[in-house]
């Protein structure tokens, strides 16, 4: 039998996130200690609070059925959260949908809003799940380079006239991954009065908001005038809230944006298993107390690492929040070939800036996800590279 994979595959192309790791496997397996910065997955467990409910809400019988769209208190969770630490009121039952994780929401969402041919304004680099998203609806993107020169914000105002007169959808990512870079209040303006010029829907990716280290959370887009009328925002508990693994996440503003996306997603799934949503919901009642011992974790590490990877030589992206670092290295090397010769010589596993867009090439991606001590391990093997 001939199993052919049909002609859309070829745009999913096979990230190297699984080579790193089996490169990683290997120099292990020759006796080599690896410190793998790789990927953003949390390394703190849950509170011992989320973690008992849990265990409680799963004994009982009744947890097990269809939540389908989500239950209520979920949704009034994640608009007292809103409310309270974003001052953005928001309706929970009309401009709040759940979703299985941002990654799921986030590659769905342009199959709702885009038809085979559309553009869609994205970054280079950029989280991987956009063009997925993207592709998967058929459209077109168009990539907004992030710059030193801009403070590695998108800027709207190069992208062409007849680009942005064709644009569906514009995704923001702020602060970002890979590149942290933090809104302004001014930015997210400019944003709104874009995409009311040119009838284009936003979507700010908010998955990072709890990881600031300096002064006030980032702003939400949802909090600038304007921002209900043009847009929405996606959030997840896997970051701020150690929830990783229980994949739930939603989307918030727009009414009629969120209508769409509610028929979308009746007919992919029947809802997230119900303890995990109240789970969810303490946590976000919570949130304040939840984030703030994680914020002087990261904060610690994001120190150690920007500090140490200067002090080596590397060109930090400056940056007063999110989960990653992202540097220029010292070297003639291409990112990839610089990346496995890291986890060979070092140990130290750090993914590729290309793996995010051409625009990364020089430049690696490195996660909060250590100690600090075995950050300053990184830093100090990492100098062996320098040169």
């Amino acid at each position: 039998m001939k199993i052919q994979p049909s002609k859309k595959m070829a745009l999913f192309v096979p990230a190297i996130f699984g080579d790193l790791k089996k490169h990683a496997q290997l120099q292990q397996q020759h006796g080599m200690e690896l410190i793998d910065l790789s990927l953003g997955s949390p390394d703190i467990a849950p509170s011992e609070t989320l973690r008992q409910k849990m265990a409680e809400l799963t004994a009982l019988s009744s947890s097990y059925g269809y939540t389908l769209t989500g239950i209520q208190m979920f949704n009034e969770a994640v608009c007292r959260y809103y409310e309270r630490v974003n001052h953005v009121k928001l309706n929970p039952a009309t401009e709040v949908v759940q979703t299985i994780g941002s990654q799921e929401g986030l590659v769905h969402l342009p199959v709702a809003f885009c038809d085979p041919g559309d553009i869609v304004l994205t970054t280079n680099p950029a989280y991987v799940a956009y063009d997925a998203g993207i592709h998967l609806a058929g459209a077109e993107p168009y990539y907004m380079p992030l710059t030193k020169e801009n403070n590695y914000l998108p800027d709207l105002q190069a992208v062409p006239e007849e680009i942005a007169q064709q644009a569906k959808l514009l995704i923001l990512n702020l602060p970002g991954n890979p590149v942290p870079a933090m809104p302004s209040i001014q930015y997210f303006e400019e944003v709104v009065a874009f995409a009311k010029k040119y009838n284009i829907i936003v979507l700010h990716d908010a998955a990072y908001s709890e990881f600031y280290f300096k002064g006030d959370a980032p702003i939400s887009f949802l909090a600038t005038p304007g921002a209900m009328e043009v847009g929405l925002e996606i959030n997840s508990l896997s970051k701020s809230f150690s929830l990783a693994g229980t994949r739930i996440a939603y989307i918030v503003g727009n009414a009629k944006m969120i209508a769409i996306m509610k028929q979308l997603k009746s007919n992919l799934d029947f809802g997230i298993f119900e303890p995990i949503q109240q789970v969810a919901a303490l946590a976000l009642d919570n949130a304040e107390e939840v984030t703030a011992i994680l914020r002087q974790t990261f904060s610690e590490r994001h120190k150690t690492l920007m500090e140490g990877l200067t002090s080596i030589g590397w060109e930090v992206a400056p940056s007063d929040g999110g989960m990653f670092v992202w540097a220029k290295y010292p070297s003639s090397l291409n990112s990839v070939e610089f990346a496995f010769k890291a986890i060979e010589k070092t140990g130290v596993v750090m993914v590729p800036g290309t793996a995010f867009g051409t625009a990364g090439e020089g430049y690696m991606r490195l996660a909060l996800v250590q100690p600090v001590e075995q950050l300053q391990k990184a830093v100090a093997r990492l100098k062996s590279l320098a040169h």
